[in-house]
């Protein structure tokens, strides 16, 4: 009797720190759900941002059609991708290069540069560029953070018998990292 009495102790011991692992995965798990879903609405925010800024610049930037299009065109295919942070990734980054290319433009139109409302879009934009950075990196610490427990003894054992999978980190597309090269006429 004594020893089955011990056999279930030890069995709840081990049922209790099973639980306990499996609890801090999926607590991580969230965690990291949470933090993309961040980068989702600072997303959003940009996306809802972007149309007002192309409409101001029409007024002045007549013969610059192809950037605005290009910008549109970014935008568009950056709002198509969900929960793939690899593909939002590379296209967020051709996003950036066509706002970039965008205010580079910018500066050969006096009147836009002047214009209150395109100045208040743009800090808009640029403060919402700083929020999606921060978001990033959060989204990213998270990622390592659960990445780390899932792969360390012994919680690689039970993240492997429930069948944690794995997340992506968001990464900057090497387009991204080029210098955006403009020339002005």
């Amino acid at each position: 009797m004594p020893q089955i009495l011990a056999l279930v102790v030890i069995l709840l011991i081990v049922l209790v720190f099973i639980a306990g692992i499996y609890n801090s995965l999926v607590a991580l798990k969230n965690e990291t759900k949470n933090a993309w879903a961040q980068i989702d609405t600072q997303l959003k925010r940009r996306y809802d941002l972007i149309p007002n800024l192309i409409e101001t610049a029409k007024a002045y930037m007549e013969y610059e059609k192809s950037t605005l299009e290009t910008v549109i065109k970014a935008r568009n295919s950056a709002m198509s991708v969900k929960n793939d942070p690899k593909v939002q990734s590379n296209l967020e980054g051709e996003l950036t290069g066509a706002l970039k290319n965008l205010f580079a433009l910018s500066e050969n139109y006096p009147e836009l540069k002047a214009n209150q409302n395109f100045l208040a879009l743009q800090e808009e934009l640029t403060s919402t560029e700083n929020k999606i950075s921060y978001a990033r990196v959060a989204y990213n610490d998270a990622v390592m953070h659960y990445t780390n427990k899932k792969e360390m003894f012994p919680t690689n054992m039970v993240a492997s018998i429930f069948n944690f999978q794995n997340f992506d980190y968001f990464q900057v597309d090497e387009n991204e990292k080029e210098v955006v090269k403009v020339k002005f006429n």
